[in-house]
């Protein structure tokens, strides 16, 4: 006698998920909740050029790490602003950096409320300041200062001169005070140049908070050298770095 086929039998049925994952809408919200987080955490990452988009790095390459920071700093109180390389007094911004533009803007408040600045660029430079610097520091400049006025403006340009500017005699050894953490003396001694640095006649919201802000761009300006931040020498920068890790 034969015997029968024997008919498999349906596969076991796998269990349905259980806990948090079983259901689709959690699942969705926890999705959703890891990409904020992320995004967040981006955010936190990216804060300074977001908040501060004037502390920017340099286009310029090379050059003293201190002296950079300072340079950045000075950006975010005189020209915070997504393209601080083309900005002008007042908030405008000009296409081309072929040369300083020299365009002379109305000044709407403050004590020089009714006459006009031509400052313009990263440093918001005046017309006359910059044929003055471009003459001594510009790499394409001639022996004829005369020949200032048909300088190029563009961004590196503009880093270059500042930052030899900054190295001048006539300002005493910055690199050297930053380097002892005298900051705050620094910005004071800039004031006058740059009036919105603390201690000029034109603060705004950014100028108390530029020490701090020249902290944080000096850590990221030697972090892209390799160097280490020296030791500070200036009695209160002691006494503030003391507090700050007394238990």
């Amino acid at each position: 006698m034969t015997a029968s086929p024997t008919i498999p039998s349906d596969p076991p049925a796998l269990p349905e998920p259980a806990g948090f994952w079983a259901s689709p809408w959690r699942s969705r919200i926890a999705l959703t909740l890891v990409a904020v987080v992320v995004m967040l955490g981006l955010l936190w990452l990216w804060r300074p050029w977001l908040l501060l988009p004037g502390t920017r790095p340099l286009v310029m390459q090379g050059g003293d790490p201190y002296i950079r920071a300072l340079m950045r700093t000075i950006s975010a109180s005189e020209s915070n602003v997504l393209r601080p390389y083309h900005v002008l007094y007042g908030g405008d911004y000009i296409g081309t950096l072929d040369r300083h533009p020299n365009r002379c803007e109305s000044i709407g408040n403050g004590p020089n409320r009714g006459n006009c600045s031509t400052a313009a660029g990263r440093y918001q430079l005046l017309y006359a300041t910059w044929l003055e610097l471009a003459a001594r520091h510009h790499p394409r400049r001639s022996d004829d200062p005369l020949d200032a006025t048909e300088l190029s403006f563009a961004p590196e340009y503009q880093d270059m001169v500042v930052h030899a500017w900054l190295q001048e005699p006539r300002w005493g050894k910055l690199s050297d005070q930053l380097r002892r953490g005298q900051v705050q003396a620094v910005l004071r001694r800039l004031s006058g140049t740059w009036t919105s640095l603390g201690y000029g006649i034109e603060n705004n919201s950014m100028s108390r908070e530029l020490p701090r802000v020249y902290k944080m761009l000096l850590d990221d300006e030697l972090a892209r050298t390799g160097e280490t931040r020296a030791a500070p020498k200036d009695p209160k920068e002691k006494g503030r770095t003391a507090n700050a890790v007394r238990p």
